[in-house]
């Protein structure tokens, strides 16, 4: 057959065919930013809803899975099923590791749990298990009894684990070597032995009991002679993760050891699993986007989540600031007479409890990052405190000193001016201590900081902003 633009071959003469615009719109379904095209997406929709299946497969099968799933993502959720069918094979077990778990869960109650089951042995342990964890336990079961014996005890397994640990999130396919091998029969063992893991970067070296002694990274044995002893060879200094361990400590260990992969034991020290950084890479962003999300009380802040779940969550933390701002209303309330001797603190007051808020937050989100990310420990908190503090005061000094000028050009009235500067200053010394403060209490007693420091911390700068400048107004002014 002649290849394109073959003499032997007629030219179209620049006639596109029918192939030849479907492979051009597939190419083009990309931005430069490696999202899907508004017109590719619209393509695609258009073709399943007139019944051409085979377009709109034509158009999806050159794109990643990752890229199928972003697609199913952006689809509207009532037509979200038809494009599924008719994309068939390919929405795999691959595109469905891909998904956000909204959507996931909603394609997956479309099937039977013969074809999850079958998905599911196609993909890591690790994935298996977010797919399968979610669902309904008589829905569970039944996936997990359509599975092979050896993939459903692997996946029972994992599920035994707590949820968001290094159970769940570590993966079963490993090469473990014992310790009496050479470099030559690793070699020959990995040659030999089709059914290991293709996807690994280091071999676990293990003893009698299979405990983790050494590893050796893969370019290590390619380049060291056959008869070099694994014990010669291995590094035995190795960070071991045990199997209950939280995945958010998981992260920060792979973040500040430079992991590429990592080992996983159980209570008596045998290797059962290894986390390697792809999914390390995932917890590190949704754990990061949880906290910010909760520090705005947004609750899990996915567009693909129910309104109704949507409603719920964020309406809690609305009544919640809700109370808050009536306790701060009720301090108003207490300078009445002074609010009515001078009408004018009535719109300053609120530049006070707004400027001492934003102080707060800022601090609050470097504390709640520091937490997080375990900067903060018992031996460095009061030198955390005492550097807020400072931080704090200096702001509040600049901003007390800016804000009285402003104030005493546009009233003239220098007590008033003194004042607004003092209270400034005081509540932004305040915003800083409730910033570190509050986060630092929660997070010792237990308590995720990220879930309710943002309630506390207004609750302070606003009350006690309040109180600070109605009761110096009324000292000093009345």
């Amino acid at each position: 057959m002649s290849e394109r633009g073959d003499p032997a071959e007629p030219l179209s003469h620049g006639v596109e065919t029918d192939e030849d615009i479907v492979l051009e719109q597939a190419e083009t379904g990309l931005d430069e930013d490696d999202r899907l095209r508004p017109e590719f997406l619209s393509a695609v929709l258009d073709a399943v809803e007139e019944g051409d299946n085979e377009t709109a497969r034509d158009l999806v099968s050159p794109l990643h899975p990752a890229d199928i799933a972003d697609l199913l993502e952006l689809t509207p959720s009532e037509r979200r099923g038809d494009v599924a069918a008719a994309l068939g094979d390919l929405v795999g077990a691959e595109v469905l590791s891909e998904l956000n778990d909204y959507v996931r869960d909603d394609l997956i109650g479309a099937l039977a749990p013969e074809q999850v089951a079958e998905f599911a042995a196609e993909l890591d342990t690790d994935d298996a298990v977010a797919i399968i964890e979610d669902m309904e336990e008589a829905d569970q079961q039944a996936v997990l009894e359509a599975m092979e014996p050896e993939d459903r005890a692997a996946i029972e397994s994992a599920l035994s684990y707590p949820e968001e640990s290094a159970g769940r999130l570590m993966q079963r396919d490993l090469v473990a070597v014992p310790e009496h091998m050479t470099v030559g029969q690793v070699i020959d063992y990995l040659r030999d032995n089709a059914d290991l893991t293709r996807d690994f970067w280091e071999i676990y070296v293990v003893d009698a009991a299979h405990r983790p002694i050494g590893y050796c990274q893969l370019s290590w044995i390619l380049t060291c002679p056959r008869g070099i002893s694994m014990l010669d060879l291995m590094k035995r200094e190795q960070t071991l993760i045990p199997v209950d361990m939280d995945q958010e400590e998981v992260a920060l260990r792979f973040q500040k050891y430079a992991l590429i992969s990592a080992a996983v034991v159980d209570s008596a020290g045998r290797l059962v699993g290894m986390i390697t950084v792809d999914d390390v890479v995932h917890i590190i962003s949704e754990e990061a986007g949880e906290d910010i999300l909760r520090l705005s009380g947004a609750g899990e802040g996915d567009i693909n989540q129910p309104i109704l779940m949507t409603v719920r969550t964020r309406l809690v933390w609305l009544v919640v600031n809700l109370g808050t701002a009536m306790i701060a209303a009720s301090v108003v309330g207490l300078f009445e007479r002074t609010i009515e001797h001078l009408a004018m603190l009535a719109a300053l007051m609120g530049i006070v409890s707004g400027m001492g808020g934003n102080a707060g937050t800022q601090t609050l989100a470097v504390m709640v990052r520091a937490i997080a990310t375990n900067q903060v420990t018992s031996s460095n908190t009061l030198r955390m405190i005492v550097r807020e503090f400072r931080i704090a005061a200096t702001n509040g000094s600049v901003l007390g000193f800016l804000i009285g000028i402003g104030s005493y050009l546009v009233y003239g009235q220098l007590g008033l001016s003194l004042v607004f500067a003092a209270a400034i200053l005081i509540n932004n010394m305040v915003a800083g201590l409730a910033g570190v403060l509050i986060p630092v209490t929660l997070d010792r007693s237990n308590i995720d900081p990220a879930v309710s420091s943002a309630v506390f911390v207004t609750m302070m700068t606003d009350s006690l902003g309040f109180f600070t400048f109605l009761g110096l107004a009324t000292l000093f002014l009345t």
